[in-house]
């Protein structure tokens, strides 16, 4: 069962280090998406925008609820949802605008802000990457309504499955705490608020098992020390590869001057579709577990029957065939880094 002692450890570290008003554990960030949605109170036919860029339970949490993903395009520099293309995707039906701020760099959030507060829209944050980010030093997770997390086993800090739901608009929390709990009132009934609990609105089995808790208080006790390895890992990369840049054979991830990232993940961008193919093949026949990332939504199946794309999308479409994930953990060693980086070197055509 779930919410004992290292569920509220949890709640408390992520309210204290992250800031947000009320922090609720979840058993997949993923779920934390779906809670979202539903506090967001999307309708059949009403829009929600966001990147294609991004993975499935973007859009999925939205769908599920009848509503239909608009597709933005995304930055050339940081593969970021565009900011300069939110308000012309806004329609009288949009409800909100989930900001997905890819590889722990935050995406520009006072420009979205501005939009939301034009249109009256619900801000989420898909900061499923960006625990310990930051914009502006604020931390990632605080700038919207509300921000969805994770802390599957490809994220920095984790617990096999699971995720948060990350609330700063007080006036969500106590549905929130609703939701999570089968649409009942349980969690005031443990509080002694009420002499009994009944099911008063919609909800689901949102949260996470103890032991899964558990895990999760063992990684956020080490959190700094993951933070910093990743970040040496990250920076080792960033230098070993800075001479394959400037020849122009690759591309290195872009971190604006304002937003500290979190080292989530470190990726180049080839030339194009092919030659990532050919890099692909050559890394893994040589041990190193490199792959690619996401298939745009708006290409997808589902995608193109439950969404639609706002204009063209040509950094999204490019950008996406190009890009290559290298390894990234803690304990990889900088004589691996070396490795990787001369196998790669020897890779690109």
């Amino acid at each position: 069962s779930g919410d004992g002692l290292f569920t509220r450890r949890c709640h408390a570290w992520l309210e204290e280090r992250v800031g947000v008003r009320r922090a609720l554990l979840t058993h997949s960030c993923t779920a934390a998406l779906e809670m979202a949605a539903l506090l967001t109170i999307v309708q059949p036919g009403d829009e929600v925008v966001m990147p294609s860029y991004t993975f499935v339970s973007t859009a999925n949490a939205f769908v599920l609820r009848g509503a239909v993903p608009v597709f933005v395009d995304i930055r050339p520099d940081t593969l970021n949802l565009d900011e300069q293309r939110v308000a012309d995707a806004v329609t009288s039906r949009t409800k909100g605008i989930v900001a997905v701020h890819y590889a722990g760099v935050p995406c520009e959030m006072d420009e979205i802000a501005a939009v939301a507060r034009l249109h009256d829209l619900v801000v989420i944050e898909d900061a499923a990457q960006a625990l310990g980010s930051t914009y502006r030093s604020r931390p990632a997770g605080t700038l919207g309504a509300m921000a969805a997390t994770s802390f599957h086993e490809t994220k920095n800090v984790i617990s096999g499955e699971g995720g948060a739901l990350l609330i700063n608009d007080p006036a969500l929390v106590p549905r929130a705490e609703i939701i999570r709990e089968k649409g009942t009132d349980r969690s005031r009934f443990l509080r002694g608020d009420v002499d009994k609990y009944s099911w008063v609105d919609l909800g689901s089995s949102f949260l996470p098992s103890e032991i899964t808790a558990a895990f999760l208080w063992a990684q956020l006790e080490v959190a700094d020390r993951i933070a910093a390895a990743r970040l040496e890992t990250w920076r080792t990369y960033y230098e070993a590869l800075a001479d394959l840049e400037r020849r122009e054979r690759i591309g290195r991830p872009v971190v604006p001057e304002h937003c500290r990232h979190n080292a989530h993940m470190f990726y180049v961008l080839v030339n194009d579709r092919a030659d990532r193919a050919s890099v692909l093949r050559h890394l893994n026949a040589n041990g190193i577990n490199a792959v690619f990332h996401y298939v745009p939504l708006h290409s997808s199946p589902a995608g193109r029957q439950y969404g639609r794309p706002a204009g063209k999308l040509p950094h999204t479409e490019t950008l996406s065939e190009r890009l290559i994930r290298l390894p990234l953990w803690v304990g990889l060693q900088p004589s691996d880094i070396a490795r990787i980086v001369e196998t790669l070197t020897a890779a690109l055509p």
